[in-house]
């Protein structure tokens, strides 16, 4: 029998967007917590990778300042372009699985599970990519001038001050859940590609706070700090860089972290709830 169906090349809808994130919310809280801590170390993973390809690329490339962050913001894609398209769980793309349970469709304890476990997932990929980028010696290249860049990256985020880092992790996040938010519109793996480029871009380029990306940027500083060559290739002392220790660290990663939820959990997911699926809770 000839199969008469039509193959859609449109976008979805938005009002289908919300229905299909509300049916995948649902199947990754329910997803066991060994998939969710072994997808979310991928996450964090795939992040600190383009977290490190924007480091070399904002490296001295005589570049003006605009067009230096944009070409680093940029290839920083990279990171989410992996975890949507190859699959894995990231815990400020996980935002929005709310809406799934502000439809009543999970309870508070499975929403609370996923985030905690994708976030303990997250910061062990990350860091083990830190790691082992340190012990790699990559931030050797152009005469240490790549280790310099990733000192002053982790030196300049932990030292932002609390509301500030708060701030600019609420909108880093708004963008972030948009792109997971447009990439549910999209029907091939090109489009999801395109929807992701512009809105990772610019929090990136605009220097806003994620959460998952710092678990990279802060403890590869951290390491860096104790290597004398990047500190004279800086024109530092490790006294100037007083603010970049391990609880300089928790004391960015905790505001970031609640900004990246209010960023992406109400600007993004509550609002779209209350728009499209208010009307058919339980």
């Amino acid at each position: 029998m000839a199969d008469n169906s039509i193959l859609s090349l449109d976008a979805y809808t938005p009002a289908e967007m919300a229905q299909r994130v509300e049916t995948i919310g649902v199947k990754k809280a329910n997803l066991d917590a060994v998939s969710l801590l072994a997808l979310g170390v991928l996450a964090g993973a795939f992040i600190a990778l383009g977290a490190n390809f924007a480091t070399i690329v904002w490296t001295d490339n005589g570049l003006s300042y605009g067009l230096s962050r944009l070409a680093g913001a940029l290839v920083f894609t990279l990171g989410l372009i992996l975890v949507i398209v190859g699959g894995a769980e990231l815990f400020t793309g996980n935002n929005l699985i709310v809406m799934a349970w502000a439809s009543h469709k999970i309870t508070t304890m499975l929403l609370l599970r996923n985030w905690a476990l994708v976030y303990i997932g997250n910061f062990i990929g990350a860091l083990a990519t830190a790691v082992g980028l340190y012990l790699s010696r990559q931030w050797v290249m152009d005469s240490y001038q790549v280790g310099v860049t990733a000192l002053n990256i982790a030196n300049a985020k932990t030292s932002l001050e609390l509301i500030p880092a708060f701030l600019l992790a609420v909108f880093c996040n708004a963008l972030v859940c948009l792109a997971v938010w447009l990439c549910f519109s999209a029907r091939t793996t090109t489009d999801k590609i395109l929807a992701i480029i512009l809105p990772i871009a610019a929090f990136v380029a605009g220097g806003m706070e994620h959460s998952i990306a710092n678990m990279y940027f802060v403890p590869m500083g951290l390491f860096l700090k104790n290597e004398p060559a990047v500190l004279a290739a800086a024109n530092r002392t490790a006294d100037q860089l007083a603010n970049l220790t391990w609880q300089g660290f928790v004391f960015n990663l905790v505001p970031v972290t609640l900004g990246n939820i209010v960023g992406g959990a109400i600007m993004v997911a509550a609002v779209y709830w209350f728009i499209y699926l208010r009307t058919g809770r339980d």
